[in-house]
């Protein structure tokens, strides 16, 4: 169940860290844990930095807090089942829902929100059920976002390999989770985002646009056939992106830009 999985997350880490700890005491953090947020019962709102605070310096694994989150749900006073840990870092900011854009920005005052990148995203349901779990970004990192135009044909079967060989956990149904979380594995095992995103040319088959977020910028990738498409525009004062001009073409200066479609590949 969830506590056993965070319990091996504790002991794996903590090995791979240099600093053993038993099964024992892995499940005794685990059970301190639970009586911290038993005590505080905190609201669903201040939840993910609840389990943030409480996780991020045991564990030191980005995918060990969404198999903690199913673990204080399991425990919250009264059957809470809100808890959903879509995305955590020191600079992201991460929000889902299903409904018009135009409801989205205003449900969480994005206008309000000021940063060096952002990424948005509307989806038309192919791989699975229109809820905000199927929604996009896709966070499988510290401080990482993926978006995704297109199908992936191997999902099923990269999905059970890094689950059984990496620990990866998946929420959810959508081949793009998957895609995210091939991204952060390659870079968890040390290679920058560049590199991730062209090994992923040759180990994620479909058709595919990737719009990756990082804290230091973002990255493009189109598969070698390119058939979703994708266009890029850039100022001296901004870079932008979208599926389709349509979407830049209200930018200040949109029509000084230089303005190119991404190469496949």
């Amino acid at each position: 169940d969830a506590i056993d999985r965070v319990k091996q997350i504790f002991m794996r880490y903590a090995a791979k860290n240099k600093n053993p700890i038993t099964e024992l005491e892995a499940e005794g953090m685990v059970n301190d844990i639970i009586k911290d947020v038993r005590k505080m019962n905190p609201g669903k709102d201040t939840l993910p930095t609840f389990a943030y605070q409480n996780l991020a310096p045991s564990a030191k694994d980005p995918y060990a807090l969404k198999t903690f989150a199913q673990t204080i749900e399991k425990n919250l006073p009264g059957g809470k089942k809100e808890l959903k840990i879509i995305g955590y870092g020191k600079s992201i900011e991460i929000f889902k829902q299903v409904g018009k854009p135009s409801n989205v920005v205003k449900k969480f005052d994005l206008n309000k929100f000021s940063g060096s990148h952002a990424i948005g995203h509307t989806r038309m349901a192919t791989e699975s059920a229109i809820t905000t779990d199927g929604s996009h970004p896709y966070s499988t990192g510290e401080d990482e976002c993926l978006v995704h135009n297109g199908s992936l044909s191997n999902h099923n079967d990269l999905r059970k390999w890094l689950f059984k060989e990496k620990g990866i956990v998946f929420q959810t149904e959508n081949d793009s989770e998957v895609a995210a979380g091939y991204i952060s594995y390659k870079m968890e095992e040390g290679l920058s985002l560049k590199e991730a995103l062209e090994n992923a040319l040759d180990d994620l088959d479909g058709f595919y646009t990737f719009a990756v977020g990082t804290k230091n910028g973002f990255a493009i990738l189109r598969d070698r056939i390119a058939c979703k498409p994708a266009v890029i525009a850039e100022t001296d004062d901004w870079v932008g992106m979208a599926s389709e001009f349509r979407a830049l073409s209200r930018l200040p200066n949109i029509y000084n830009a230089n303005v190119w479609e991404p190469s496949p590949g």
